[in-house]
Order: C-alpha cells, then sequence, then structure tokens
C-alpha cells in the first residue's frame, strides 16, 4: 500500500518580481512553503549573489582573499567580472563600505564613477548597498539609481529613515527597492506599506529581514522569515507577499569563528573550510525559511549551496 504524504492547501502567493530589466531574472511566484512541491509551484528557484566591495576590503578573512584573489579585489570591475564569469553570480552586489562617514566618507561623483565602471563590467543583474547611515545613503543612493537608470537594479537598504527620498528614485528610475527592516515582521510589513503608500509599485519590492549568521542569531532569523511566509501563504497577508533578499554573506564572514587562523582557534579545526561550512549552513537554512536571493562572499559556498538548491528543487 502507498503512502499518502498529507498536504496543505495554501490561499496566498509570493509576488514575482524581476530584477535586471529585460535580461535579469525573476524571484517569487511561489504558492507552498519553500521546496515542498508536492503541494504547490516553485516558478523560480532561489538565486545566488556575490558580494564585492567599492575598495579594497581590508578587514576581510584571508581565506576570502585567497580564493578571490587580492589582486583583482583591488579593482571593482574585475572583480565583479570574476564573480558572474568566473564564480556565476546570478547577481553582483556592489556594498559602497567607502562611502561610510565614519572611514573613508567617499562621496557622491567617485563613488558613481566606480558604479558605472562595474555596471559596464557585466551583463547580469546588479544590486548596490549602501553603507547603513540612513542620510548618507539618501544622498549616494539616489545619484547611483539615476547613473543606473535602465538597468533594473536592486539598491538598498532602504530604510524607514529614508523610504521616502529613496523610493521617489526608485520609481522615477524604475529599479527595485530592498526594503530593510530589523529582525521584525511588523516593522518589514509597516515599511511595505508606506513604500506602497509612497507610490512604489507592488512589483519593485524586496523584503531585507536583516539576517543573523549561524551562532550568531540564525534562530531568531529563521523564525521571523518562516512567520512573514506563513502570514503571506496561508494567512493571505499581501503586504508579506515579496520575495526574500538576504544580504547573509557580511554577517558569516564577520564573526570570529570563521576569520580566525589556525593558530589562533586551533580547536576549530581547518580555517579554509571553517568560514565557507558555516556560510554554507547559514544559506541552506535561510533557503529553508524561504530565502529567494542570496549574498556570499566564498566561492565554494556558492557551489556547494548551488547542489543543494538542485537537489531540492529537482
Amino acid at each position: 500500500m502507498g503512502i499518502e504524504i498529507p498536504k496543505q492547501s495554501y490561499t496566498g502567493k509570493i509576488r514575482e518580481i524581476p530584477i535586471g530589466g529585460d535580461k535579469g531574472f525573476k524571484v517569487g511566484g511561489q504558492t507552498s512553503y519553500p521546496f515542498h512541491l508536492f503541494e504547490g509551484t516553485m516558478p523560480n528557484q532561489p538565486r545566488i549573489g556575490f558580494e564585492i566591495t567599492d575598495v579594497f576590503p581590508e578587514e576581510w578573512a584571508d581565506e576570502l582573499k585567497k580564493a578571490i584573489g587580492t589582486d583583482v579585489m583591488k579593482d571593482p570591475a574585475a572583480w565583479a567580472r570574476k564573480a558572474a564569469q568566473e564564480f556565476k553570480a546570478d547577481i553582483v552586489q556592489i556594498s559602497l563600505v567607502g562611502t561610510d562617514p565614519n572611514g573613508l566618507n567617499r562621496g557622491v561623483a567617485e563613488t558613481v564613477d566606480v558604479v558605472k565602471k562595474v555596471a559596464a563590467a557585466v551583463s547580469v543583474p546588479l544590486a548596490v548597498w549602501g553603507c547603513g547611515n540612513a542620510e548618507k545613503d539618501t544622498e549616494i543612493l539616489k545619484a547611483v539609481a539615476e547613473a543606473l537608470e535602465g538597468r533594473g537594479a536592486a539598491i538598498g537598504p532602504i530604510v524607514e529613515g529614508n523610504y521616502k527620498q529613496l523610493g521617489a528614485a526608485i520609481i522615477s528610475y524604475k529599479h527595485t527597492a530592498i526594503a530593510s527592516t530589523p529582525i521584525d515582521i511588523n516593522l518589514a510589513k509597516q515599511l511595505n506599506i508606506l513604500l506602497g503608500n509612497l507610490g512604489v509599485p507592488e512589483g519593485r519590492i524586496l523584503m531585507d529581514p536583516t539576517v543573523g549568521g549561524l551562532g550568531y542569531g540564525l534562530e531568531y532569523t529563521y523564525s521571523v522569515m518562516e512567520r512573514a511566509r506563513m502570514a503571506a501563504l496561508a494567512q493571505e497577508d499581501d503586504k508579506l507577499m515579496y520575495p526574500l533578499y538576504c544580504n547573509m554573506g557580511v554577517e558569516v564572514w564577520k564573526v570570529k569563528e570563521a576569520r580566525a587562523s589556525a593558530q589562533e582557534m586551533p580547536e576549530l579545526g581547518d580555517p579554509a573550510s571553517r568560514g565557507v561550512l558555516m556560510e554554507a549552513m547559514t544559506a541552506t537554512s535561510l533557503l529553508m525559511a524561504g530565502a529567494d536571493v542570496l549574498i556570499l562572499r566564498h566561492p565554494r559556498t556558492a557551489e556547494m549551496v548551488r547542489a543543494y538548491i538542485k537537489e531540492m528543487a529537482g
């Protein structure tokens, strides 16, 4: 006698959101929980992106520098090209760490020039991530949005403190907003409502729940993402029916367990594998919570996560 798998029916659906214009791809569209292909459809598989930075990231772990190449990391355009061609990135995210007022405090003209060179170097979709200072991000990302008009880039983090200015730029230059809130389902819903009221089309919003890495808040991150998916699919909450964008590489590789050398923490084993495994475990956990876009740092992680997606999606 065959085994009948119990199935749940869902009345909601995650919106399909395009990234990258005509030459890009769509994310979302699911009608069931992650990889529950026996209950619904998953028309668009999760996408893997790579993070690059606008300045050489001195603070990145040595294992990352070895895997990517320090020479190429000094040229953002070359780094983006390598990520797209050699590492097979679906999307390249350039993080504008050089604009941080507490760091190099780069201005608009210099930053826009770097972003335009990166855009010219690759044909895959782009994401542009600010420094995290809402005031500085407003100034920089508005100019970047104008410079990338027609590219259909994903731009963030858009937060409550700058959603009006950056939301207007998203509308004017036809990009996709990455709405970022600090691991709270109610705040995420509120920001989506504010962007909608401003006039940002429903088809141009991604949710960034702000994720934690393995051992540093992953469990809470998972529960918030899971609740968002449950509300969207089972409770028809249309303010949460957006794909989830997870800028996760930075969260994994900033912790001591991923960065420490064999001499510093010999009890943790091979440093060449440790950070990769932490990043891969974080990524697969987030996929099971509903992630649609994962932004990684290490090419070996990407290979592992691609294999996992292929196995789970059939």
